[in-house]
């Protein structure tokens, strides 16, 4: 008896964290609502666990980290030119999201895993086109 009564909560409680799981869509957009080439949101805060869609909306698209700008100990992501990709977020923190196609042209997002998560002392700092980082300083006036 005692044996079934852990069984079923063992099985209650993994489905209550999948249950609690968030999905986010972030579009990949020729032209939104701040210009063109754009993620639209630009910004969004999630929870370690939580899952973000991005959806080609428009063709020539594609959702990646930017190097040196997610968290430590993160798995860096890139999906392929054209296709929706989804992607898990399990460590809490920064992360930045480029299209590779249009990353001079400014298409970047960030998202922001965990109620707590700051912006590192040297997220901005490096290569980064002018345009992206104009929009990345945008984006993260939400924190």
């Amino acid at each position: 008896m005692f044996a079934r009564i852990s069984a079923a909560m063992v099985i209650a409680l993994a489905l209550a964290g999948a249950a609690t799981a968030a999905t986010v869509e972030v579009e990949m957009l020729n032209k939104g609502e701040e210009g063109t080439m754009v993620f639209e949101p630009a910004f969004v805060r999630i929870q370690p666990g939580d899952t973000v869609k991005f959806i080609a909306a428009d063709k020539g698209h594609n959702a990646e980290s930017i190097k040196g700008m997610i968290p430590e100990g993160a798995e860096p992501f890139a999906g392929k030119i054209n296709e929706e990709i989804e992607v898990t977020l399990e460590a809490p923190g920064i992360y930045g999201v480029m299209c590779k196609p249009h990353f001079a042209m400014g298409m970047v997002m960030t998202i922001a895993a965990g109620d707590e998560a700051e912006m590192p002392a040297n997220y901005l700092e490096g290569r980064l086109p002018p345009k992206a980082k104009q929009r990345l300083e945008n984006s993260l006036s939400n924190l």
